[in-house]
């Protein structure tokens, strides 16, 4: 009896341990099975773009005037009078300061009045001389004697002519009393007042600095030289400057490029003037400046967001025909707001923005619209899915 016990209980043991490895083998296989069918990754997809485009560049810049005049004597004397205030604008030729001119309007009357001593004593010397000549034709007097008149004549003349450059010197002299603007423009702190003594050597007494038009200077990288170039010989540059209390940019063009490079840095210091009737620009304060250089013809554009960087490379994940993701290598020729200009893609084909930190090389995707229901892919498909521009 207890034979037949063990026996049956040996055969009850060995058909649970077939069961047991039979279920495990179909979960396995179960397993493997749903392992081949995973279901796609959703992500977004646009089309590579192709275009122009303008490569703009941004940099900070300074404003400064284009004609600032420290304002100096020329001679040492008092000033007599201010005719300005601090901070009005002026024109050229305005008077700005009369210094004390009472001596030097002496030292011109007397220069004057030997000018007119010397044109007297030329006449009576030019009547010697044609009495001289007349009575040496009639032989009562030597020809010896009419040379020593005609040598009167002729160095009387000289002092005249000398005693001339004088007065002019003292006109010159008078002149100097009377400083006025050499450009027009806006005064800026005035540094005398009437009965101080001012010298050629001391400071400025106003310094006057041209507003309208106005310029800005600001550099810009190297690599960038020849296509400045070209397009300044071309018909110049626009650039324009973003200025806080301005409703929008400033539109100037540029005036200036550096003959050298700066070997430190890698730029080139370049000059642009903009018009400043409404004085938004001021000299001393830093704006933004952008300008457009060149122009980049029939190039492959994408998101930058599809672009994944890696240590030493870069590179986007593009749909193939059979719904898999491919990873490709890209190299980035130019990035502007939240698109780039890549090499490597052709335009058309389909780019992963969203969704490719899930993605591996061989992944089967389905696009976004499809799994939102948007009903407008056929069913997933990319080739039928409705794209954003890039």
């Amino acid at each position: 009896m207890s034979k037949r016990i063990l026996v049956l209980l040996v055969v009850v043991a060995i058909g649970m341990a077939a069961w047991y490895a039979s279920t495990q083998s179909g979960k396995g296989k179960s397993g493997a099975g749903a392992a081949s069918q995973q279901p796609a990754t959703v992500v977004s997809i646009v089309d590579a773009a192709k275009m122009d485009v303008p490569v703009q560049l941004t940099a900070n810049g300074y404003v400064s005037s284009l004609n600032s005049v420290d304002v100096r004597p020329q001679v040492s004397n008092i000033v007599a009078k201010v005719h300005i205030r601090e901070g009005q604008f002026v024109k050229a030729g305005d008077i700005l300061f009369t210094l004390d001119d009472r001596a030097d309007k002496v030292n011109l009357q007397k220069a004057e009045a030997q000018v007119a001593k010397d044109k007297a004593t030329l006449a009576d010397l030019e009547r010697q001389l044609a009495r001289s000549q007349d009575l040496v034709g009639k032989g009562f007097i030597a020809q010896s004697a009419v040379d020593t008149v005609r040598a009167q004549v002729e160095a009387q003349r000289a002092t005249l002519q000398a005693d001339m450059a004088a007065a002019n010197a003292a006109r010159v002299a008078l002149g100097y009393d009377t400083i006025r603007a050499s450009s027009a423009g806006r005064a800026g702190a005035i540094n005398v007042y009437p009965g101080s003594l001012v010298q050629p050597s001391s400071p400025p007494l106003v310094t006057i600095s041209q507003l309208d038009p106005i310029a800005v200077s600001f550099t810009l990288p190297e690599s960038e030289l020849n296509g400045l170039l070209a397009a300044q010989n071309n018909g110049g540059i626009k650039v324009s400057a973003s200025v806080q209390d301005a409703k929008k940019p400033l539109e100037g063009r540029l005036s200036f490029i550096d003959n050298t490079v700066d070997a430190q840095n890698g730029t080139i210091r370049v000059k642009a003037v903009f018009p400043n009737g409404d004085h938004l620009l001021w000299p001393g304060q830093y704006v933004t400046v952008s300008t457009t250089v060149r122009e980049l013809k029939d190039v492959v554009v994408v998101p930058q967001a599809a672009i994944i960087t890696g240590s030493d490379s870069k590179s986007v994940y593009t749909i193939a025909a059979d719904q898999t993701a491919q990873s490709k290598p890209v190299e980035l020729v130019y990035a502007f707001g939240t698109r780039a200009v890549v090499k490597g893609i052709q335009p058309g084909e389909h780019i992963v923005v969203d969704g490719k930190q899930n993605l591996r090389p061989g992944a089967r995707v389905k696009a976004a619209e499809a799994a939102t229901g948007s009903g407008q892919n056929n069913g997933g498909q990319v080739k039928d899915g409705q794209k954003s521009a890039p």
